[in-house]
């Protein structure tokens, strides 16, 4: 089984100078989904997927002449693995000094080796989503909000709570997510994006909630589940969505969203942070 601690995550790592899937390292989603209590082999609790922004692509045409995009990665959230970001920096790298006849190769190329990574089909296309813009739904701000702070780590779900009679539906944002790699203890930043419609939820309590992530070490994918999971067992909404937005690092950013089974993705968009 490939855990983290095998990986290149953390480590001096040779620059590559060929083409090389080998470098793409696949980390199994079974056993962190067993610690938020999902059982192997049961039904997901959520859609979801987990897409990648590359703004560091670059290849050979069939002259040698180098070309260079940036590109959009989506990994659903059924596979059963999820690919580590370092593997996934250093793969794209290895494509630097390598021929391709076109651009749609080049294309196909990368959606194959990651889609036998993740163990599902994993779609790549050019471009990036555009830039959140102020007439964009971006949400209600929690982060004005006058609390004390005193849990930094671990996520305490009972400090979410929501009233049972006070029926809503809103979409919450915060800008304070923080959490750590679980194998360099690097920090990782993120915006969160809360829809749901149900009993209305405390916002001090959950911006109380993601702040206790601070200090928190594990994988983005598996934060985004964390958030996920704890808001629908501690708030019983009726439709929930989750997604967080990372910032990037070594040329790409992360960007997971869970969702319950009546929910559609939230519109891909990027943070002026990323």
């Amino acid at each position: 089984m490939s855990t983290p601690h095998e990986s290149s995550l953390g480590r001096e790592v040779a620059y590559p100078t060929r083409y090389d899937p080998g470098l793409l390292f696949p980390i199994p989603r079974a056993g962190a989904r067993v610690e938020l209590g999902l059982a192997a082999g049961d039904a997901l609790p959520f859609a979801g997927h987990d897409r990648w922004h590359a703004y560091e692509l670059s290849w050979l045409d069939g002259r040698g002449k180098p070309c260079v995009a940036t590109a959009t990665v989506q990994v659903p959230a059924g596979s059963p693995n999820l690919v580590e970001s370092k593997s996934l920096k250093l793969y794209l790298n290895s494509l630097n000094a390598h021929r391709f006849d076109s651009a749609e190769a080049v294309l196909a190329c990368i959606a194959g080796d990651l889609s036998r990574s993740a163990g599902a089909p994993v779609t790549v296309a050019f471009g990036l989503p555009a830039m959140a813009a102020a007439a964009d739904d971006e949400g209600e701000s929690l982060d004005a909000i006058e609390v004390d702070f005193d849990r930094y780590g671990p996520p305490d779900a009972t400090l979410l709570s929501a009233a049972a009679g006070d029926i809503v539906e809103e979409h919450l944002q915060s800008s304070l997510l923080k959490s750590n790699c679980p194998v360099t203890g690097q920090p990782d930043w993120a915006s969160v994006h809360l829809r749901y419609r149900g009993p209305r939820i405390d916002r001090a309590g959950l911006l109380r909630y993601l702040v206790s992530f601070r200090e928190h070490a594990e994988f983005h994918e598996q934060c985004v589940e964390r958030i996920f999971l704890d808001v629908l067992r501690q708030c019983a909404p009726q439709s929930l969505s989750v997604e967080a937005r990372y910032t990037r690092r070594g040329g790409l950013d992360i960007n997971p969203w869970r969702g319950t089974a009546d929910t559609t993705p939230p519109p891909a968009r990027r943070d002026e942070r990323q």
